[in-house]
């Protein structure tokens, strides 16, 4: 009687099949990689993917960054293999059924590039002139000049009776608030609109002409309620004596 407990059975090494799979996996990713550059060409940008339609099932081609993310294989019959992947390695008999089909994967790429030539032949490749903004930027940037000159000298102003680093002056004018706010004597922005408002003056870029169109009407508004308010500091000395 055999001992139960000897198991001297020998165990089959997977090392010829692993190798001829490893085999036809490389030669299919070399030849898939060119393929998914040449699509990425197409298709444009470093991401995309897309499926071929063959007669035992679909094809469908990955791309990342222009090189080959995957390759994947469905057939009719039921059959979902993932030829070339970057997280396993394909099952050796579902890698030969799907390969039976790869002849006319690539003809069925081979025929989608074939039917883009000539897809452009009439399109146009004259167009009209360009129109100039150029006077449009320059009144835009004539008023707002005015305007930050004027800002100027509202913060110039308040910094001789607040002669702090910082500091604000707000009002409202017909429902919309307006706010400066300087540094020292100099205007750091005049902003319409409250917080995510619009910056007719600013340290950085100059506002749009229609925003300018807008608001500019309002900003003599907005002087005149300073103009108030130092009138209001020169009333409330009135009468003082020393």
């Amino acid at each position: 009687m055999s001992d139960p407990e000897r198991v001297e059975v020998p165990v089959p090494s997977a090392d010829a099949p692993v190798a001829e799979r490893d085999r036809v996996v490389a030669r299919v990713r070399e030849h898939a990689g060119r393929l998914a550059r040449e699509l990425a060409r197409l298709q444009g940008g470093d991401y995309g993917r897309r499926t071929f339609r063959v007669d035992g099932g679909e094809w469908t081609l990955k791309y990342e960054a222009g090189d080959l993310d995957f390759l994947r294989f469905e057939g009719r019959s039921g059959l979902d293999v993932y030829v070339v992947s970057t997280k396993t390695d394909p099952d050796a008999a579902d890698l030969s059924t799907a390969m039976s089909h790869y002849e006319a994967f690539a003809a069925a790429f081979a025929d989608y590039v074939d039917s883009l030539r000539g897809v452009l032949d009439d399109v146009p490749d004259t167009f009209p002139d360009i129109a100039s903004t150029g006077e449009v930027a320059a009144e835009r940037d004539r008023i707002v000049g005015r305007m930050r000159d004027a800002a100027d000298r509202m913060a110039a102003e308040l910094h001789r009776v607040e002669p702090t680093e910082y500091g604000t002056f707000a009002a409202t004018i017909d429902g919309t608030r307006w706010e400066l706010k300087r540094e020292a004597d100099r205007a750091t922005y005049v902003r319409a609109g409250g917080e995510g408002g619009v910056y007719l003056v600013s340290q950085y870029a100059p506002p749009a002409p229609g925003d300018v169109r807008r608001y500019a009407p309002a900003f003599r508004g907005f002087v005149e309620a300073f103009n108030d308010e130092v009138e209001e500091l020169s009333d409330s000395l009135d009468g003082v004596e020393l």
